[in-house]
């Protein structure tokens, strides 16, 4: 049977790494954290463009053939499951060429509220006071207002993820898209799960919402982010206090498009 791929999209901070790790309870599904390939799918992408003097050799089906290649040459033979999730923002602004080259792949693109996901990034650089983070090059400087301004501009964790997200959700390839919300997936595990599954076509796995395990220890710690991918052991709705000032966390507040109907012209599944 030929391997289905589907990806694993949206906001930093929203539930990917939660949703990876449930789904790979399924002995068919393999999920991970964001990969290299939406790097590699990139970088092969401009290679293949007219800056290349050989490209006049190159027609697209070569290449699809080649950018779509990239993934079965990735997971390989190491990975035995039927259907792999892979997961990277970029795949929000590759739309068009998932449909292409899956057309039965689905994207599911993980949204949560702007605020809260700042708030999550400040929370993990308190938390690591004495490990600068990869998140702001490992600059030990700033303060929480710069740090927000940096994660929320367009070339920021925040900001490229949420206008890739609009991208996605504004254009014309939404047929194979769905946008989960961290809330349902941390109040209504089940019935968030019960979504993926039925908008992928695959039938429902008891997964174990008590039992939760994923480990990126190392990364996390190469990162200088401990706790980047720390994930609860059961799923459950944490309430906190925001540590952010009111005048930055007010700032995010509006910025949940996917939350009016009336913003939703191509009707994408938000669960």
């Amino acid at each position: 049977m030929e391997r289905r791929f589907h990806f694993i999209s949206g906001l930093p901070r929203s539930g990917s790494t939660l949703l990876s790790a449930i789904l790979s309870q399924n002995p068919r599904f393999y999920a991970g954290m964001s990969g290299p390939l939406g790097g590699a799918f990139n970088t092969l992408l401009g290679d293949l463009s007219g800056r290349n003097e050989y490209s006049v050799f190159i027609t697209d089906e070569q290449r699809k053939r080649m950018l779509k290649g990239l993934f079965g040459n990735y997971y390989g033979s190491e990975y035995e499951a039927e259907v792999v999730f892979d997961t990277n923002r970029v795949w929000c602004t590759r739309m068009r060429h998932l449909k292409e080259l899956f057309p039965q792949g689905k994207v599911i693109a993980c949204v949560r509220h702007v605020s809260w996901i700042i708030d999550s990034v400040e929370q993990l650089i308190r938390k690591n006071a004495f490990q600068p983070s990869s998140i702001f090059n490992y600059q030990p400087g700033g303060t929480v207002y710069s740090r927000a301004e940096g994660l929320a501009n367009g070339d920021g964790m925040v900001g490229y993820a949420y206008n890739a997200l609009k991208e996605a959700f504004y254009g014309q390839d939404t047929a194979n898209l769905m946008l989960l919300r961290y809330e349902t997936l941390v109040s209504d595990p089940a019935r968030a799960i019960a979504a993926v599954y039925d908008f992928i076509g695959e039938r429902v796995y008891p997964h174990d919402f008590e039992n939760i395990r994923y480990q990126a220890e190392e990364f996390d710690l190469r990162a200088g982010t401990p706790g980047l991918h720390t994930i609860g052991k059961k799923v459950a709705v944490r309430e906190r206090t925001s540590v952010l000032p009111p005048d930055v966390f007010r700032r995010f507040e509006n910025d949940v498009f996917w939350l009016d109907p009336a913003l939703n012209p191509h009707h994408v599944r938000v669960i």
